[in-house]
């Protein structure tokens, strides 16, 4: 029996059974990826109206991470070479997924599955940027340091923020002064050179001709743009015909203003006039928007 149909059939029996205007689904972990897609747009519109705190918004969000609980997996398998931190990178992808939960929108007309694998491999490549002891550290504050960051993410998910010293050492039932030390400890974590080889037993995925630099995460400056082109592509449908066609000209042929303007049989002025009124348009769209 396919997952699909194991769904279906539990749904059934469901549809007395709600949560306000949503289903009520009693394991959403074992929800088939094709209907979790569907669900998820239901819950999304429910999410964007429920009010944040009560007992109907925190079952649409919990649901929603449960049901999407896969896309981690699936992106865990890119750094299936690491099993020894197989539940760490899970655990950090679900921070990410939690994140694109938090920040998306039906609006954006995009599929959730393509706007949130972006955030979750993002938490796992910040993750990957501690990879080795930069000095001789106590085995206990080695210990300390992995404590230390599963507990900051489990807080920050808990507090939406995150957590202070005090916070970390209640939750840890230590003192302030033993999570300052284990802080300043894992200062030490991480050292070896981005030249070597990635098969040089880093840990890195082996690929010909790849250095350890190639996996190593960062600030990607692209996913800063993901929010921007899903906001700017309603924008886009406000323009005329000819204001589309010279910026898919300009911009995604590349052709130059005078080459646009022989195209349209007017002058390059007259090109570069009409590129600026539609760029203008599009800026104060997305700063009304914003």
């Amino acid at each position: 029996m396919s997952m699909s149909t194991q769904f279906t059939r539990t749904a059934e029996p469901l549809t007395g059974s709600r949560v306000g205007e949503l289903p009520w689904i009693e394991d959403a972990g074992q929800v088939a990826p094709r209907d979790a897609r569907e669900l998820s747009k239901v819950f999304f519109q429910q999410l964007q109206v429920l009010e944040e705190g009560t007992h109907e918004y925190q079952y649409a969000r919990n649901t929603l991470i449960e049901m999407n609980l896969s896309l981690v997996r699936f992106a865990a398998q890119r750094f299936r070479n690491r099993d020894d931190q197989l539940e760490d990178i899970v655990q950090v992808g679900t921070i990410g997924l939690i994140k694109a939960i938090d920040r998306f929108e039906l609006s954006r007309e995009v599929e959730f599955t393509s706007f949130a694998v972006p955030y979750i491999v993002g938490e796992i490549k910040r993750f990957f940027r501690d990879t080795s002891w930069a000095v001789h550290v106590p085995r206990r504050l080695q210990e300390l340091r992995i404590q230390l960051a599963r507990a900051k993410d489990q807080l920050a998910v808990r507090l939406d923020r995150e957590p202070t010293v005090r916070e970390l050492a209640e939750h840890l039932e230590l003192s302030e002064e033993e999570i300052v030390e284990g802080l300043i400890a894992a200062n030490g974590y991480n050292s070896d050179s981005l030249d070597l080889p990635a098969d040089s037993g880093t840990g890195a995925p082996g690929r010909s001709g790849a250095s350890v630099a190639d996996f190593v995460g960062a600030c990607d400056p692209a996913m800063e743009l993901v929010e921007d082109f899903h906001s700017l592509a309603p924008l886009l449908s406000t323009l005329d015909d000819r204001e589309r066609q010279i910026l898919e000209l300009r911009y995604g042929q590349e052709l130059t203003q005078s080459q646009i303007g022989e195209r349209f049989g007017v002058s390059q002025m007259q090109i570069s006039r009409i590129l600026a009124r539609t760029l203008a348009k599009l800026r104060d769209g997305m700063l009304t928007d914003g």
